[in-house]
């Protein structure tokens, strides 16, 4: 009997080409999910993500969903997948869900975290966690550029996407910015993000924080609408899907 289950998912997205899969399965997180449940089923499976993780981007609690027509329980599923699944890809939960119940369109909101790191030795454990930078940004001016972008505004100077054709209106509820010992970090809530949306707030704000831009040119920004006003795009390597909301 076919079942729509709901998947938790945390992966080490370092070697793959993102999460959508693009023809070549081995690429990309979707696609290794696919291959595994297809595997286990004897029929096709396709996966459906809350989200489209650029390639280098890591999730802790990425949730996605599936139909499948198995006689095996939720606790075989989670161990079946996690046995054929590689090392960098984790199934931490799987549940029944409704057969309505579809991961992307019924997600309420999305919390990511961008880690920089600025210590004067090599993070030799977590490079392939966190943008390392060559000297420490003012955290406050940071903060206060970032009181600018919350809320709810047009964000397409933020998109990486010059085609996008749909709305860039987007609530960002709260950015907050913390220093912790040589890591910094950005933690970003908001009811959906654009592609690319939250490296470029980062490269914007760091570009701030080191004294290229002023707080208050983030009104400037986003009434340009246009990319080329934003800031840089920061690595891939720093980014990371905490959480995804349902109601």
């Amino acid at each position: 009997m076919n079942q729509n289950y709901k998947f938790t998912i945390a992966y080490d997205g370092t070697r793959y080409s993102g999460w959508q899969s693009q023809g070549n399965t081995d690429a990309t997180i979707q696609g290794k999910l696919e291959t595994v449940l297809s595997r286990m089923t004897g029929s096709s499976v396709e996966v459906t993500g809350a989200g489209r993780t650029d390639a280098g981007v890591h999730a802790k609690e990425m949730t996605a969903n599936a139909v499948l027509d198995t006689d095996l329980s939720t606790a075989q599923i989670r161990k079946y997948m996690n046995q054929y699944l590689p090392a960098d890809i984790s199934i931490l939960e799987v549940h029944e869900a409704s057969p309505r119940f579809h991961s992307r369109y019924m997600a309420v909101g999305k919390t990511y975290e961008y880690t920089c790191y600025a210590g004067p030795a090599k993070p030799v454990f977590d490079r392939n966690y966190v943008y390392i930078l060559d000297r420490n940004p003012d955290i406050r001016s940071m903060q206060k550029a970032a009181a600018y972008l919350t809320g709810q505004h047009n964000f397409k100077s933020f998109c990486g996407n010059p085609r996008f054709k749909k709305s860039t209106v987007r609530t960002v509820d709260s950015i907050q910015i913390v220093q912790k010992g040589p890591y910094i970090i950005f933690t970003y809530h908001g009811d959906g993000f654009l592609q690319n949306m939250v490296r470029i707030l980062t490269g914007t704000l760091l570009e701030v924080g080191f004294g290229m831009r002023q707080p208050e040119n983030m009104n400037d920004v986003l009434d340009a609408a246009s990319r080329k006003a934003a800031g840089f795009m920061a690595p891939a390597c720093g980014l990371c899907l905490v959480k995804v909301d349902y109601q």
